[in-house]
């Protein structure tokens, strides 16, 4: 754990991945790290494929099971950014997001593996996940992976629970899922952007600053691994079941929450060669990083390096 003044931060390991919490008032970093080692816990025991403890990993097929408040939480905020992106962006990914060889920690995945992928299928739509807002039913067959937005509501609730329980601003990254709340620092956040949310920190493609909500980046450059020869990543094309057609190295979107940008971010990975237009039609300032580089922004995203 390291500490700095003005703002203050911590960064610690969690989720398999590295969060970063900054407070503009030092005194007030012990309250919100209370915040968010509990919250981090939670999402964990709520919706850890990883863990056979979870409720989630607790899910029976064809039985309507109730959830816990967290979890009821989770699956309504994943139902609705499959609804809004037309199912580019679905929760029924689970066995395809296995089939590719992520069934554990990232930490304990074997990188280079000999063993041939399956061949693989389309998820199973995320409409036919029974949801009444407090019990879940999942047909046979079916397989829940929240990891494209329950990581990002983590860090929304972080943040806005941290600052509302300390009174100061408050900045929230879990692998580059950013969501700031509270009083903002006079020149805004400044926020690192690039391929490698750990590698900008020190080596930024981009600094941006935001005053409000929420920049998430998602990324096919990080968090992959071989089998029998072949590269794959954690991003599922839920109308293949396979890793999206590759166009799209990294991109980065700003949007009210860290949810919606974290949803627009990978929805834009998956849909490829319509990403710019389908962000544009919605007014999200996005920055797309292609395979050989180059660079596209959409709806005001700044495209000049900060100094």
């Amino acid at each position: 754990m390291t500490r700095t003044e003005s703002p203050a931060r911590t960064v610690v390991t969690a989720l398999g991945t590295t969060a970063l919490l900054a407070v503009l008032e030092p005194d007030a970093l012990e309250a919100a790290e209370r915040v968010m080692h509990a919250e981090l816990a939670a999402i964990d025991v709520a919706c850890s494929r990883f863990r056979p403890d979870s409720e989630i990993s607790r899910l029976l097929a064809g039985t309507a099971t109730p959830v816990g408040p967290l979890l009821a939480e989770a699956i309504a905020v994943a139902l609705l950014a499959a609804q809004q992106t037309d199912g580019m962006v679905d929760p029924t990914v689970g066995h395809a997001v296995r089939a590719l060889g992520y069934d554990r920690d990232f930490a304990d995945i074997d990188l280079d593996g000999a063993d041939p992928l399956p061949a693989p299928q389309a998820a199973p739509g995320w409409w036919r996940v029974g949801w009444d807002g407090h019990s879940v039913v999942l047909p046979r067959g079916v397989a829940l992976d929240l990891g494209a937005t329950a990581k990002a509501l983590s860090a929304d609730r972080i943040a806005t629970r941290a600052a509302a329980a300390t009174g100061t601003g408050v900045l929230v990254s879990l692998g580059g899922d950013v969501r700031v709340a509270g009083p903002t620092p006079d020149d805004g956040w400044r926020i690192a952007v690039g391929d490698d949310h750990e590698r900008a920190l020190v080596d930024p493609d981009l600094v941006v600053s935001i005053a409000a909500g929420g920049l998430a980046t998602s990324s096919t450059a990080r968090r992959t691994w071989r089998r029998a020869g072949r590269t794959v990543h954690h991003i599922v094309d839920p109308r293949t079941g396979d890793i999206p057609a590759g166009r799209w190295r990294t991109v980065s979107v700003a949007a009210a929450t860290c949810v919606d940008a974290n949803t627009a971010s990978t929805a834009a990975v998956v849909l490829g060669d319509a990403a710019p237009g389908w962000l544009t039609d919605r007014r999200l300032p996005a920055r797309l990083v292609d395979l050989d580089g180059a660079v596209i922004t959409t709806a005001g995203w700044p495209e000049r390096r900060a100094a």
